[in-house]
């Protein structure tokens, strides 16, 4: 570093795919600043599952301990505030704070995940990532064989279905308005004995999260004890379509099989550049991240 606010690589989003880049560049005497607002996507979630020797600990407690790791390399600094902007510049990119502080940093890193667009529907947010659920691998387990609730309609719907029947006999895809499926696929839903509620959903009744019935506007209410939901999203930070990096149709940023972006200099990693939602993938994405941004600084040098 030429000065304190001088890096190597700057990684914005300090949840596990920016801690495992940190880890990484760390490991490679590259200087490093991670900056994080503190809210992570996680952050409702009670246990995290399906990550190899952390199997039913919490987020905070694996991130906790993730972040003392990382700090343990004398070349890595963390900065706890919420980034306002970046610009390109002839040395790299300058990152601004929101509270004003500014740091260069010859790579940029963005770790920054998404953000989930629920429904408005009363009482769902309160239960997102603790009984409705975006995915069965990371939680099905837990609630398998309980009366579940699909919240979505028409081919998603049916595809979600077909998959949480995996862990459930006890199913019922609610479509918050008339049902969208073909005859084939009426058929089916009827031979596997999953039902369709058509009413509209008024809200979710639950206790501190965990969901007990979906209530509908015309006074009926259907008991369940877990929901999944394929929820559509948006980029958690537009910085990196800002600087130039391209959009996948899908919404994610565009990388190659070593995370880079399409603006030279500039990585991403975890949620944000890919549909697989798991601790253990942001952990994979973010060391390559970590790991193709050093081996790019070390051969600039030559």
């Amino acid at each position: 570093m030429k000065n304190n606010n001088i890096y190597d690589v700057i990684i914005i989003g300090g949840s596990y795919a920016g801690l495992s880049a940190a880890m990484a560049l760390g490991r490679a005497l590259k200087s490093v600043l991670v900056l994080d607002s503190g809210l992570p996507c996680n952050r409702q979630t009670p246990f995290s599952h399906n990550f190899l020797t952390n199997d039913g600990k919490t987020p905070v407690e694996i991130a906790k301990t993730a972040k003392e790791q990382v700090l343990a390399y004398p070349t890595v600094a963390f900065f706890g505030d919420k980034v306002a902007d970046a610009v390109k510049t002839a040395d790299g990119f300058t990152v601004t704070l929101e509270g004003g502080e500014t740091f260069l940093g010859h790579k940029l890193i963005f770790a920054t995940g998404i953000k989930d667009i629920l429904p408005d529907v009363s009482g769902l947010a309160e239960c997102w990532g603790i009984s409705v659920l975006h995915c069965p691998y990371c939680h099905g387990y837990e609630v398998k064989g309980v009366p579940t609730a699909i919240l979505n309609n028409g081919d998603t719907a049916f595809e979600v279905a077909k998959l949480i029947r995996n862990w459930t006999d006890d199913l019922v895809i609610v479509t918050n308005g008339s049902a969208d499926f073909s005859e084939e696929q009426w058929q089916f839903l009827e031979q596997q004995n999953i039902g369709v509620a058509e009413a509209e959903v008024s809200h979710i009744l639950h206790n501190e999260g965990y969901i007990s019935a979906i209530v509908f506007h015309n006074n009926t209410s259907i008991p369940v004890k877990a929901a999944y939901i394929r929820a559509p999203f948006q980029q958690h930070c537009g910085l990196p379509e800002k600087l130039g990096c391209e959009i996948t149709p899908e919404g994610y940023i565009m990388i190659n099989p070593m995370q880079q972006t399409t603006v030279p200099g500039v990585f991403a990693c975890g949620d944000n550049s890919g549909p697989m939602r798991a601790v253990a993938h942001a952990v994979f994405t973010g060391t390559m991240a970590g790991i193709s941004a050093s081996k790019e600084l070390i051969f600039e040098n030559y």
